[in-house]
């Protein structure tokens, strides 16, 4: 019960990381850069892990930190950004807050997590505290950018169900850097197509790439790949809807943005969404106990004292 409470925890600093991710990109960062500033996230923060694993990928490992760099790193940010162009904020981060039904169904299909009923529930709940939290403004849908956002969060939940099925093999830290430098080296090219040579950047713009890049990415990636490896996927997935309310807390605190009451409503229903999603294992724990020492103590009573005779 400990070990758990301790990754969910753990698991709980990367949502937390990626939702402040939003305040410093919008108050930090070059605007209209948003692959070169994916690239540049992603990239150093896998060289930074790699000097500390020290060790290289071997045999399969070579297309499978490719594969995994593309689909929750490279391709998963460029369709990220894509979303981001076409879409209101809003509607992007409601889609992909379905992401921990996407992530229950991806882990029944491939590693044979079937997903229950509580766990599903507290998704339930949760999205719709997203929904209630993020929508409610105007913008046009465009069906490029639906799609755009729906793909990247089918994608990413099939690329965190696959590193959690691999993850008993290599080492946490080394896994996790060969992902980032794939999926960096991966945002290369778009980038430069489109986005032309890097963004200049001062003072204030380095120290933003530095958090984004140790904190929301290195950091971040190594405690939710841990977490995956140590948690069940539905109960990561319940964790990562701590990412929007992060980033709608962030905006109040320091931002000096106003927290309705509808928001308030929405960050309460995932709150709540997450503890019902949590409330089978700890209720079966303490429904275990009592019935454990009942049957114990009924073996006891029907073993004969000592120096007594059964007949």
């Amino acid at each position: 019960m400990e070990a758990t409470w301790r990754w969910t925890l753990i698991t709980a600093i990367a949502p937390v990381a990626w939702g402040s991710n939003y305040y410093v990109t919008r108050e930090f960062l070059p605007a209209d850069a948003a692959l070169w500033g994916a690239a540049i996230r992603a990239l150093p923060a896998g060289l930074l892990l790699l000097l500390v694993a020290r060790a290289r990928p071997r045999g399969a490992w070579w297309w499978r930190s490719a594969l995994l760099g593309a689909m929750n790193v490279g391709a998963f940010f460029a369709l990220i950004y894509l979303a981001a162009q076409r879409l209101p904020t809003s509607i992007a981060s409601t889609i992909m807050a379905a992401s921990p039904i996407a992530l229950m169904l991806m882990a029944w299909a491939i590693v044979a997590e079937r997903p229950r009923l509580i766990p599903l529930t507290g998704a339930a709940i949760g999205i719709s505290g997203v929904a209630i939290m993020l929508l409610g403004g105007g913008g046009t849908i465009d069906p490029l950018g639906v799609a755009a956002s729906v793909t990247a969060m089918l994608m990413s939940a099939a690329g965190y169900v696959l590193a959690k099925r691999w993850s008993g093999e290599v080492e946490l830290l080394a896994s996790t850097s060969w992902q980032l430098v794939a999926g960096g080296l991966l945002l290369l090219v778009p980038a430069l197509l489109l986005e032309g040579a890097p963004p200049a950047l001062d003072a204030q713009a380095t120290l933003g790439f530095a958090y984004v890049t140790v904190i929301a990415t290195a950091v971040a990636f190594v405690a939710w790949f841990g977490g995956l490896s140590h948690l069940p996927a539905s109960t990561v997935g319940l964790i990562g809807l701590l990412n929007p309310v992060t980033g709608v807390l962030l905006g109040t605190v320091l931002a000096g943005e106003l927290l309705s009451a509808r928001q308030a409503l929405g960050i309460a229903l995932v709150l709540a969404g997450i503890l019902v999603g949590r409330a089978k294992r700890r209720v079966s724990r303490v429904v275990a106990r009592p019935v454990a020492s009942a049957a114990a103590s009924a073996c006891q009573s029907a073993m004969p004292a000592p120096g007594s005779s059964r007949r």
